[in-house]
């Protein structure tokens, strides 16, 4: 039953005047509500586990800017750290302190990193990484799985998740093909797939890029053997293995995805929770890779914004707040109550359905299941998504609008809100 006191007049205004002034009326494709239908909600303000739009109407939120807000929205000693930081001025341009207090929180958190280079956003951090891998190598070839987004940069928009998966693009036009030439794929969870692009390709492979835990063709986990057998596939044809754990990384463990499954990459980059909300991202590993990095070596790449002294402030106070015991098992613990619900609540009100959940990350597809790939994700009803996102919206609750996004919960959400969210989904999946 929508709420009686849920209006969009005002979202609606706002949009319609967006759309005018930015293609799609929008920053970013996904927020567009293009696969889901209906018009974007304009937010106004967010706080702990909730949004709040222009017309007033509060949302239990599970995208939490799209993975960032882990601790929760605006939490008061994130925002306190960053006025203190305010007054000192909001870029440097130069080197600072806290870049070395994150740098040194990140190293020590993550396996895989012994340095680290911090950018502006997860897209950087990637289009950094590739040329870092091809560099240390002298090889062109990469590796990627279909489904897996690693950001926009053109060698990345070949058989990508996320945003192109939500509008039906294939590839981007403006993309060379001579771009994409060097950019092999398989499909994830296929480790013959891999061994067979190696055997086809010898000596020419740089490295395998991945998403350890999918989570932009919606939430799909390796299956049990997969990273195992890729870290030795990469060992066995001296290539390199890079976890992309922008989404995943502080999220499912406090060292990553790779602290959680005992597997240690060669190269990791990072975004997201790194920053506290605030645009960030970072790239390390080895030692002996990343000296190929200008100034310590040949390797180029830079950055105006790089080490933003408020960004890196946000990224040590929300670090610090996660470092806290029993962390990670509250998260847990929510998330998994979260999940299994919305299955069970699909299931008892006559819906095939499958999901789950790791750490703070959590998935729901429409299918019998299961879903080990984007082939498999693809199969799913996203018609009935599509209701199911809107009857959500108007019950008040917020989650990613597209059937190919993972969604997130924070230390702020409660056992009554995942309450709240479960009697929200049986009403709306009553309708269905």
């Amino acid at each position: 039953m929508v709420s009686s006191a849920f209006r969009t007049v005002r979202s609606e205004e706002i949009f319609g005047a967006a759309r005018d002034l930015m293609p799609g009326g929008v920053s970013s494709p996904v927020r567009a509500f293009k696969s889901v239908g209906g018009q974007p909600i304009v937010f106004d303000h967010v706080k702990g586990a909730y949004a709040y739009d222009v017309d007033g109407n509060q949302y239990i939120d599970y995208v939490g800017t799209w993975g960032p807000a882990i601790v929760g929205h605006a939490h008061p000693e994130v925002l306190g750290a960053l006025h203190q930081a305010l007054d000192k001025g909001t870029s440097f341009g130069a080197p600072c302190l806290q870049e070395n207090i994150l740098a040194r929180m990140v190293i020590e958190a993550v396996p895989s990193i012994e340095m680290v280079r911090f950018v502006n956003s997860g897209t950087e951090a990637c289009m950094s990484v590739l040329r870092l891998m091809r560099a240390f190598t002298g090889r062109d070839k990469i590796i990627k799985f279909s489904g897996c987004y690693h950001g926009h940069a053109d060698m990345f928009l070949v058989q990508a998740g996320s945003g192109v998966a939500t509008l039906g693009l294939p590839d981007s036009p403006g993309v060379p093909k001579t771009t994409t030439a060097n950019t092999l794929t398989a499909t994830y969870n296929d480790l013959e797939a891999v061994k067979a692009l190696f055997e086809q390709n010898p000596n020419e492979i740089a490295g395998v890029i991945l998403e350890p835990v999918v989570g932009n063709a919606g939430f799909i986990v390796p299956e049990a053997g997969f990273l195992a057998g890729l870290r030795e596939l990469t060992r066995e044809h001296n290539a390199l293995l890079v976890f992309d754990e922008v989404m995943t990384g502080f999220r499912l463990a406090y060292g990553g995805a790779q602290q959680r499954f005992g597997i240690t990459p060669d190269l990791t980059t990072l975004g997201k929770i790194i920053g506290g909300g605030l645009p960030v991202g970072a790239y390390g590993g080895r030692r002996d890779i990343m000296e190929m990095v200008a100034p310590a070596g040949p390797m180029y790449q830079a950055g105006t914004l790089s080490g933003n002294p408020l960004a890196m402030t946000a990224g040590i106070k929300t670090l610090e707040i996660l470092n806290r015991p029993g962390t990670y098992e509250q998260l847990e613990k929510i998330t998994k109550k979260l999940a299994d619900g919305l299955v069970q609540v699909a299931h008892e009100t006559g819906h095939a359905a499958c999901g789950g959940q790791l750490g703070a990350m959590f998935g729901l597809f429409f299918t019998e299941g299961p879903v080990h790939s984007y082939e498999d994700a693809k199969r799913c009803d996203l018609a009935k998504f599509s209701r199911f996102h809107r009857g959500m919206l108007e019950q008040g609750i917020y989650l990613a609008p597209s059937q190919f996004e993972a969604g997130f919960t924070s230390l702020a959400h409660t056992d009554e809100d995942v309450e709240r969210t479960l009697e929200a989904a049986r009403a709306v999946l009553a309708k269905l």
